[in-house]
């Protein structure tokens, strides 16, 4: 049987039995502090993706906050949400090519600083240019305020 790559919608549903919660453990100390961690699930981060607002924005680093709080732990993986996220994004595309209208916001997600995210559909000039039909003004690849 040939190998079929997986569609980002599935990607995003497959959950790995995840959320996970462990330990800040040896050197993501010095990074991450120490405490508890969660690993979120895919379809947790693009819940919360889906919670931010038209007209409003969010870091990566406030969506791992919000998962943290959520579980009720120090600090919630970096990594995993910043792939997710990054899921999340392209299995938005996916539906936005079959037609659908309402989709996860991803272009409403930016690094920190407010930098746009070169990885998501259409790189940085798509996500800057829903940021701006949303009445954000962009310099240097930065969001610098709502018009």
């Amino acid at each position: 049987m040939p190998y079929r790559r997986k569609t980002w919608r599935e990607k995003l549903a497959d959950d790995k039995g995840l959320p996970k919660i462990g330990r800040v453990e040896g050197t993501m100390r010095k990074s991450w502090g120490t405490g508890s961690m969660v690993i979120p699930a895919p379809r947790e981060v693009d819940a919360m993706i889906r919670k931010v607002r038209k007209g409003r924005t969010a870091t990566i680093n406030e969506l791992r906050s919000a998962l943290a709080r959520k579980h009720g732990v120090n600090v919630c993986c970096p990594i995993t949400t910043g792939i997710f996220a990054w899921i999340a994004a392209h299995a938005a595309a996916e539906d936005e090519a079959e037609g659908k209208v309402r989709v996860t916001p991803w272009w409403r997600v930016l690094k920190d600083g407010g930098k746009l995210n070169p990885k998501y559909p259409g790189g940085v000039r798509e996500q800057g240019r829903r940021l701006r039909a949303e009445g954000h003004r962009i310099v240097a690849g930065k969001i610098v305020s709502k018009t």
